[in-house]
């Protein structure tokens, strides 16, 4: 990469923003909404043209973006699949996003596709690997990509280091950024039986350039991370605890399943900026 694709956390901080979704479409192309930026899946508008890409331009010429992806499948054993990686950079060009994204998970083997973000051994080992391929990506798309931390349900007896630790070293060592979501972390810990905030101490500060905030199923006995509810009071409070550790990071609501009217996800979207303006007044 050269020095003016190198961006920052810093480089990334603005606002608050919603995950782009179409049933929302009507409500944000009837006029100015009061949101900084929407955030694209990716592989949703990687289609050669049509009524997907039409509509992104359309929303695009009024709000910043950002691009989050499901499948780039870092941690798999398979070879880096450039097909999509090629698709992925044309989107890119196109769309001019601040962000970059996916996460710290594989999705396939042997050419299949699970379609499901699938964890991380966390091991020297994985790591190596992770490393390597989080920086060759980066070298093909010539820019950072931040990578997310998984909601997880089941845990490896060889994992080596505590996930906040492996992130925090392939962050340094493949250069990238991480995007936080606060409710995995807030699903994990509940599933794993870790302190939620020990792991946000743990990360390192100045590669944080994204927080998502969603929320989850709650089946007692463990917790999914289905992006179908409200936000709950434990993940606005781990939110909280991030904007205090890690500053103005531009921060987003995701909802993926059982949409609620606009103006209820605005009303999270409120939420979402009174917490982090009641923090920046309590440290001033």
């Amino acid at each position: 990469m050269t020095a003016s694709n190198k961006a920052t956390a810093a480089d990334c901080a603005q606002g608050f923003g919603l995950g782009l979704r179409t049933v929302y479409y009507p409500d944000i192309l009837a006029g100015p909404q009061p949101v900084d930026w929407f955030e694209i899946i990716s592989e949703n508008f990687m289609v050669p043209g049509g009524r997907p890409l039409a509509m992104l331009d359309r929303i695009r010429a009024d709000y910043p973006m950002r691009m989050h992806g499901v499948s780039l499948s870092l941690a798999s054993t398979d070879p880096l699949d450039f097909d999509y990686l090629r698709a992925l950079k044309k989107l890119a060009a196109r769309v001019e996003p601040e962000l970059v994204s996916d996460h710290l998970a594989w999705t396939g083997v042997q050419g299949l596709n699970l379609h499901d973000l699938l964890p991380t051994p966390l091991t020297r080992e994985a790591l190596d690997h992770c490393v390597a391929r989080a920086s060759r990506v980066q070298d093909f798309l010539g820019r950072r990509i931040a990578l997310e931390n998984p909601s997880t349900y089941i845990a490896f007896a060889a994992d080596e280091m505590s996930e906040a630790d492996f992130l925090a070293e392939l962050a340094r060592r493949a250069d990238c950024l991480l995007l936080l979501d606060v409710n995995n972390v807030f699903v994990s810990a509940f599933n794993h039986g870790f302190d939620a905030k020990a792991y946000l101490d743990r990360l390192p500060k100045d590669r944080i350039a994204q927080i998502h905030v969603a929320g989850h199923s709650d089946l007692g006995t463990h917790k999914i991370d289905t992006h179908d509810h409200p936000v709950c009071d434990g993940v606005w409070d781990l939110f909280a605890h991030a904007r205090r550790l890690f500053g103005p990071v531009p921060a987003m609501i995701e909802r993926d399943d059982r949409f609620p009217p606009f103006d209820e996800l605005l009303g999270e979207l409120r939420v979402l900026r009174d917490v982090a303006a009641a923090e920046e007044r309590a440290a001033a």
